[in-house]
């Protein structure tokens, strides 16, 4: 679902996030949603009639970013290492016209969208973010791809004297991705700049990561410097960590556990109670044509 601000309501009219939950209260009730019931709500049109988006502290606070440390607060404790100024993102491969974009060049070239996002992680539980971004499409077919090209690999920055986690081998370096070329064509599929209006934070992927909603979070990759079109399946890291855990797809599917954990069920990080997981992540009518004679338990 594309949710966009109505031009006619100004960003000085959009409510602050301070205004969403006091992370005090939050923390303490543990159900968030009871003490966002007396608040404001946002003036977007949330993806579902309870999506609310989470809180900028919860966001910026409890992050999957293994270069900065495995546990949920390292990476905001610990990415304030990390330059993004100079930053440069590479568009190669099977295109007829491969660029070095400069970061700030290219946020000039496409022009943001504000988009409110549900997004799943393979652990259970789940967050709905007020993203900044454009569809990675636009990119795409700017450098106009080849007709050989199938899939799309990105890279995240390799740069261990910034990103601690890098001088560990909890995973291989640097964090690869990939996509099919019709998901990353998808106008659902964001590179994303920022989140609630501002730039994006050093722990959610700044300056621009990937943002694909109906998949696992691990997909989202941060940090990107490198995007290359290709014609094989491209490598991913947790596949690589654990093909039997992590699939190339990894398409949020109620129906196919996690091999230590169910996945039918998740937990809104400042809710209580769990709720049903949706397929595809509630977003089936917009993407599971891309799927059709697939068997998803097989293409996890």
């Amino acid at each position: 679902m594309l949710i966009r601000r109505p031009p006619d309501i100004p960003s000085s009219e959009i409510t602050p996030e301070s205004l969403y939950w006091d992370r005090r209260r939050f923390l303490a009730a543990g159900a968030g949603a009871l003490a966002a019931a007396a608040l404001p709500r946002a003036p977007h049109a949330a993806p579902g009639d309870d999506d609310k988006p989470t809180p900028y502290d919860v966001i910026t606070t409890y992050n999957n970013y293994y270069e900065f440390g495995t546990d949920k607060s390292d990476p905001s404790q610990n990415a304030g290492t990390l330059v993004t100024r100079p930053w440069t993102v590479s568009v190669e491969g099977e295109v007829q016209k491969p660029k070095v974009f400069d970061i700030d060049d290219l946020l000039k070239r496409y022009p943001t969208e504000e988009r409110i996002y549900r997004h799943r992680c393979v652990e259970a539980w789940s967050i709905v973010v007020p993203w900044d971004g454009f569809p990675l499409a636009k990119l795409l077919n700017d450098v106009q791809p080849t007709s050989h090209a199938a899939f799309v690999a990105f890279t995240t920055l390799y740069a261990p004297d910034q990103m601690p986690g890098q001088r560990s081998d909890v995973l291989t370096w640097p964090y690869v991705e990939g996509l099919r070329l019709d998901e990353a064509m998808h106008p659902l599929t964001l590179l994303s700049t920022g989140l609630y209006g501002k730039p994006m934070p050093n722990q959610d992927g700044a300056p621009i990561r990937l943002t694909v909603p109906w998949k696992y979070g691990f997909k989202s990759i941060k940090s990107i410097v490198k995007i290359r079109l290709v014609r094989d399946q491209p490598r991913t890291t947790w596949s690589i960590a654990a093909p039997d855990e992590y699939g190339f797809y990894a398409n949020v599917n109620p129906d196919v556990d996690h091999p230590r954990w169910s996945q039918a069920r998740e937990r809104r990080l400042g809710e209580f109670f769990r709720r049903a997981t949706l397929k595809f992540n509630g977003y089936a009518d917009q993407v599971a044509s891309m799927y059709s004679g697939m068997d998803l338990r097989r293409n996890f």
